[in-house]
C-alpha cells in the first residue's frame, strides 16, 4: 500500500423528496461549509490538489427549485472522486468542494453566467457567451443530458452573486494562497486539479485526460511525467483532448513564475461499479495510480525544492 492510501468506506443517504426517493450523498443544510481544506494549512509538500466537482451537499434551496428529481443532477458531479482523492492523499494541502456542481461550477469564471437561467446574465454586460454556456453548463449549470432542462424557474442577479461569494470566491481565494505559499517555499509548486470522466466510447479509448490548456499552464515536464506514470500502470492516456482543462487551470497556472497547473480526468469505470453510481472494485488500485502521480509530481519538483529549503 502506497503511504497516505487509506482504506474507504462507501456510503450513501436516502432522501425523500416528495413522492419519491432519490439516492444520493452527503445531502445537508446551508450551513455546511462548501468546501473543505484537508492538510496543513501551509503546505508541506509542493503539490496541491484541487478537487472542485465531487461535492455532494445539495442545499434545501436548491431542491425545492427543481424540476426533475434530484437523482437526474448526479451525471453534473464527479462522482466520489473526492473519496478517491481522499484515499490517495499523503501530506498534501488539499481542497474538496462540498457543495454539488448543480449549485455553482467552480471550474467556470465568474463571467460565465447564462441568460437564459440567470437574470444578471446580459449580452450587454456578458457579450461573449461560450460553447459551455450556450450548452447550458455555464457557473450555474441549467441542464444536464439525459434530464433536459433542471429549473422551475430563473435566478436573480442577486442569488448568483450570493453564491459567488459565499462559495466561488473564497474557494479560489483559499486555493490561491496555498499555491503562493507552496511556491515560496518550494521554488515550484504544481496545481493537480482532479476530475472524473465517463467513459470513452471508442475503441482504445483513453482511460485517463492530462489537460494544461494545449500547454498554457504547465512545463511540459510535469505533463511527461504524468504520462509515463500512467502508461506504466497500464492505462491509456491522452492530452488535452476531449478535456484540455477549465478554468481553475487558467485562474491559477502560471509557468514563468513558478506555478504550474494540470487537470487530470479519470475515467469512472475505473473506479465505480457497472452502474457508474458506486465505488467499484477498481477503487483500490485506481487511488494508487493517483498516489503515484502526485508522488511523480513531487519528484520532479525535487532538487529545486531541495535548493530552496
Amino acid at each position: 500500500m502506497s503511504p497516505g492510501l487509506k482504506i474507504f468506506q462507501p456510503f450513501h443517504t436516502a432522501l425523500q423528496v416528495g413522492s419519491r426517493t432519490d439516492t444520493v450523498a452527503d445531502v445537508s443544510p446551508i450551513d455546511i461549509p462548501p468546501f473543505e481544506r484537508l492538510g496543513p494549512v501551509e503546505p508541506v509538500s509542493p503539490v496541491v490538489l484541487s478537487v472542485p466537482h465531487g461535492g455532494r451537499d445539495y442545499p434545501p434551496v436548491l431542491q425545492e427549485a427543481l424540476r426533475v428529481p434530484l437523482a437526474s443532477l448526479i451525471p453534473l458531479e464527479d462522482r466520489y472522486i473526492d473519496r478517491l482523492t481522499e484515499a490517495a492523499l499523503g501530506v498534501e494541502t488539499a481542497f474538496i468542494a462540498r457543495r454539488a456542481r448543480a449549485w455553482i461550477d467552480l471550474n467556470r469564471g465568474e463571467q460565465d453566467r447564462d441568460p437564459r437561467l440567470d437574470d444578471g446574465a446580459s449580452t450587454m454586460t456578458m457579450p461573449f457567451v461560450s460553447a459551455k454556456v450556450k450548452g447550458g453548463l455555464g457557473l450555474v449549470p441549467r441542464r444536464v443530458s439525459g434530464a433536459g432542462e433542471l429549473w422551475l424557474r430563473r435566478l436573480s442577479g442577486e442569488e448568483v452573486v450570493a453564491r459567488i461569494v459565499a462559495d466561488h470566491r473564497p474557494y479560489h481565494a483559499a486555493l490561491a494562497a496555498a499555491l503562493q505559499s507552496a511556491r515560496a517555499r518550494f521554488g515550484t509548486t504544481v496545481l493537480l486539479d482532479i476530475h472524473s470522466m465517463p467513459p470513452i466510447a471508442a475503441p482504445s479509448a483513453a482511460r485517463v485526460v492530462i489537460g494544461d490548456r494545449f500547454g498554457r499552464t504547465a512545463g511540459s515536464r510535469f505533463v511527461h511525467r504524468i504520462e509515463g506514470v500512467v502508461r506504466d500502470a497500464g492505462y491509456a492516456v491522452a492530452l488535452n483532448a476531449p478535456y484540455p482543462g477549465g478554468h481553475i487551470l487558467d485562474r491559477h497556472g502560471a509557468p514563468a513564475r513558478g506555478v504550474h497547473a494540470i487537470q487530470v480526468e479519470i475515467d469512472r469505470s475505473s473506479y465505480l461499479d457497472a452502474k457508474l453510481r458506486e465505488p467499484g472494485p477498481g477503487f483500490g488500485a485506481t487511488a494508487r495510480l493517483l498516489r503515484e502521480i502526485i508522488d511523480a509530481l513531487a519528484d520532479e519538483i525535487a532538487p529545486a525544492a531541495i535548493a530552496a529549503e
